[in-house]
């Protein structure tokens, strides 16, 4: 993923930064508690498409942008 793009890509529904999962292609978004999909290099910034995450990933994902 570009990392000039990762500075733009805010959550669509809380408009906060996300965090680049490249293991599973995921952007995460901790304070909506959703994993966005990246499909073919291409982020899918869609809260229907959207993976809802347990508190506990979140907060690993919350640790991560320390």
């Amino acid at each position: 993923m570009n990392p000039k793009l990762l500075e733009i890509l805010v959550c669509p529904l809380t408009k906060t930064r996300l965090v680049y999962d490249r293991d599973k292609q995921w952007l995460v978004s901790t304070a909506a508690k959703l994993a966005y999909p990246i499909r073919e290099d291409i982020p899918v910034l869609l809260v229907d498409e959207a993976i809802e995450l347990d508190e506990e990933t979140v907060e690993t994902y919350r640790q991560r942008k320390k």
